[in-house]
Formats: C-alpha cells, structure tokens, sequence
C-alpha cells in the first residue's frame, strides 16, 4: 500500500503544468517590470539633495565658504532657477520615453521579446549607473546629466511592450482584469522599493541612489536572458485561445475576441456539441505579418484610451517626480524623510490597481470603471492640498487615497484594456499586434508624463496650489475623453437587462 504523500508535495501536485509555467511568468516579467521602475525613482528621491536649505545643516570645521545658503547644494542646482533645471532632467528622460515608445512596440512584435528586454535592462542599467557616477566624478555639467536621461529614457522604452505582449500570450481575458490588476503592481512596488534604497543613501552618497537600482535592473536583465519563456507553444504548453471557450459564464470585458472558428461554417447555433464536426479547412490560421501603426491606431478605443492616459499618466508622473519635493518643502521634511512618506502614494496605487481590476472583471465596464476613478480623484486631489498637510493622520490617509484613485485607471488602461484591444475581434487573432497597440497606448501616456513635470517645475515658484489645479483640470479631461466607450458600455448594460 503506498504511503500518504506529505502535505507540501500534495500542494505541489496540484498545480498543473501549465499553471507552473503561467505563474512562473507572471512572477518573472513582475520582477523585470519592478525593476524597470525601481530604476526610475531616484532622481524625485535624490531632488531633495542636490537643493538643500543649507543653513540648516552643520557645516564642517575646515570648509571655506563664501554663501551660507547654497554652501551644501550640489552645482549647477544651487541657482534660484533649481526647480527648472529638474525639471529639463525630468523632461530628458520622460521626451525621449513617449518618442522611442511609438517605435518601440514595432521592434518588439520584430524581435524576440527575450533578446530585446535583456538589451533594454542592461543597458538601462548601465545609464543608471552613469548618473551616479556624477556624484564620484565630481561632474557639475548639466548637459551630462542630460544626455544620460535622453538615453535611459530610450533604453526605458524597451519594457513595457514587451513584458504586456508576453503576458498577453500567456493569460486568457476571462480574469485579465484582476491578473494584470495584481500584476500591474509592480509598477508601484518598484517605486516603493526605488524610495526606500534611494533614501538609504540619499543622505551619505546620492551618487549610490543610482548606481545600486542600476546594478539591480542589470542584473534582472541576465535573468531574463535565461529563463524568460515568450510563448506557451515554446514549451508546449496549451494557449490560452483553446479554452476560451470554456470561460464563456464569467462576465466579459469591454471588448471581445471572436472564436477561432466560424459559426457559421459548423450550422445552426443550437447544434449539439456532439453533432459538430469541423473540418481543418473550417480553422482560421491565425496571421503571423505584424500590423501597421495606422491598424492599430484603427481598432475601436485606442485612440479614445490612449487621449485617456496622456491625462491620467499626467497627473501620475507628476506626483512620481514631484511629491517628495512637494512634501519636502510644505510638510519641511528632510529628503530621506519625504522619499518615505511618499510611498504611500505607491500603496494606494497597488490597491486601486487590483480594485480597478476587479470592478472592471465584474462590471464589464473597462472604460466606466476608469471614469468612476477619474472623476472621485479630482475632489480628493483638492483636498489633499488642503488638509493633507495638517497632521500625519491626514497626510497617511490622503495619500493613500489619492494613489488608489490616481493609479487605478492608469494602471487599469496600460495593463487589461491594452491587452484587449490588442486582441480584439477586427485583428482575426493576431497576436503580435499587441506589442504596438500597447506601445501606442503607453506611448501617447508617456507624452502626458513628459508634460506633466514640465509643468509642475514651470508652475511650482507660483505656489504649490497651482499645480494641483492643473492636476485637477488634466484629471477631468481625462474622464472626457472616455464618454462615448462609457455610453456605449451603459447602452450594452440597458440592452442585457430584463
């Protein structure tokens, strides 16, 4: 008589093998995307550093100086015109991101995904590590500084086509919405995890706040190289396409694939299962040429969500590059101290990630879902500049807030409705069109995350209350934007119901 298996092999034995690889997956290109963002927190973190109030710090004994005031500054950031010259450094990065993303997705859906983002981690990597070695290097030319942002940037682009194409090749669209709701978490767990290593050397050696997530994001990029797996049918495992069929009573997303076969060439749709018989002719091949960028951008509600994220990514990106200076200088919180308090802002935003997710899953209603959260986020961004500051309580609870309503629909549009619109039913099952829907997408967004710090840096030595009602304005144009797929979900609930 054979012995009980041990409980943890039962555990293991009940996962199947294709399971193992889809977790397998998901938890690798969460780790590569982690990284991706880890590796873009330390200049709002290191911000705080290079433009100090320098009359509060104690100064050395033997230092000669000649300006009380700008003594502990790191040049060429210790003009009064500091506050433009981050944002010419944010600008760098975030132009030459929303650019090389339009191309991007095009070299994606051309090279093998795996080649192409052990490339883009290594090399960002690289860039990373060049910052800071400005810190050892005693280099005080902004245009260093600059060029070094323009190639990350491009470098950063790599990514997120890339990791979303690969996850869409794996994962089926009946729960897409909570999956890439969990797994879209990375991009708020690599900023929380930036903050916290950034600010661990902030302080001593801010050139290490770079050279440390650089190294990490490198290393991330040899992993890929050996064990990312782009495609189930690479190790044959099933496709997500083949059991779609049985996942027909969950509720379905805003936008649907067709069946890989004709209803029509089977007969009548009440036909017993057992009665049809469907020949290989009947089979439609899916289309292996990748699709033009005037094909993808004439697939229902791109354009309507790509309008969507250069608003909702504004408003993003701006708090990413600009909360921990805005807490800085109106809570009067150390740069260490600031790095740490903003990463409540990550945390609500992995919250409303999954939130957004899951409400989208049950609803149906993609666009609606994001509407809902764009529109609550305005109210509470005003108030957050208002009371927010008051207290720890108030600053805890109003950033938790504003990132779960700031980051839910973001996070909602780059992840599940990419992934269906690059799947959707006019592209006959043509998988490799989701790597430039994504990229057009993301890429329109990145244009809004370039302006939004352009902004902020111009409007900022106007008052901090100026910002926020810009943020406002972009957050509502977002919802704008989103009104026709929002009628046209709420016309398919009217026609459902009884």
């Amino acid at each position: 008589m054979k012995s009980p298996l041990a409980p943890g092999i039962r555990l293991l034995t009940s996962f199947s093998r294709d399971g193992c690889y889809r977790g397998f997956i998901l938890f690798l290109t969460f780790l590569f995307y982690t990284a991706y963002h880890l590796s873009r927190k330390p200049i709002s973190i290191v911000k705080g550093e290079l433009h100090r109030n320098c009359s509060t710090v104690i100064r050395p004994a033997d230092l000669n100086i000649t300006n009380n005031e700008t003594w502990c500054d790191w040049s060429p950031f210790d003009q009064d015109n500091y506050q433009t010259l981050f944002g010419i450094l944010d600008n760098c990065f975030l132009v030459a991101y929303a650019i090389g993303m339009f191309f991007s997705g095009i070299f994606g859906e051309r090279l093998p995904l795996r080649y192409y983002l052990s490339f883009g981690m290594m090399m960002s990597g690289i860039f990373t590590c060049l910052f800071g070695l400005g810190f050892y290097l005693k280099i005080h030319s902004i245009y260093y500084y600059a060029v070094i942002q323009v190639f990350n940037g491009i470098m950063q682009t790599t990514g997120w086509p890339a990791v979303v194409a690969c996850v869409g090749n794996w994962f089926g669209k009946g729960k897409r919405g909570f999956i890439m709701g969990v797994w879209n978490s990375h991009t708020s767990v690599g900023n929380i995890l930036g903050s916290l290593i950034a600010g661990a050397f902030v302080s001593s050696a801010w050139g290490m706040s770079f050279i440390v997530p650089g190294l990490i994001i490198a290393s991330t990029g040899v992993l890929c190289f050996f064990f990312l797996v782009e495609k189930p049918e690479d190790v044959n495992c099933t496709t997500p396409h083949r059991h779609r069929e049985q996942q027909s009573s969950e509720t379905e997303p805003l936008l649907q694939n067709s069946s890989h076969i004709d209803r029509t060439a089977i007969g009548a749709i009440n036909v017993e299962p057992s009665e049809v018989t469907v020949e290989p002719s009947e089979v439609t091949v899916e289309p292996t040429e990748a699709i033009s960028f005037c094909e993808a951008l004439s697939i229902p509600g791109v354009v309507e969500f790509s309008l969507c994220l250069l608003f909702a990514k504004l408003v993003s990106y701006t708090f990413l590059y600009w909360l921990p200076l805005y807490i800085s200088n109106v809570a009067h919180f150390d740069a260490k101290e600031a790095g740490d308090m903003s990463t409540l802002f990550d945390v609500g935003g992995i919250v409303g990630g999954i939130a957004a997710g899951l409400v989208s899953d049950y609803t149906g209603g993609r666009a609606t879902t994001c509407c809902f959260m764009l529109i609550a986020a305005a109210p509470m961004l005003f108030l957050y500049n208002y009371i927010g500051q008051r207290s720890i309580g108030a600053t805890v609870g109003m950033l938790l807030l504003c990132g779960g309503l700031v980051n839910g629909p973001y996070a909602l549009i780059t992840t599940a409705v990419s992934a269906d619109l690059g799947t959707h039913e006019s592209l006959r099952g043509n998988s490799r069109a989701l790597s430039t829907v994504t990229a057009i997408i993301d890429g329109t967004g990145s244009v809004g995350a370039a302006v939004g710090p352009l902004l902020a840096g111009l409007i900022s030595p106007t008052g901090w209350n100026n910002v926020f009602y810009m943020l406002i304005s972009a957050d509502l144009l977002a919802c704008l934007f989103l009104t026709r797929l929002v009628y046209k979900e709420a016309q398919g609930w009217c026609r459902r119901s009884p």
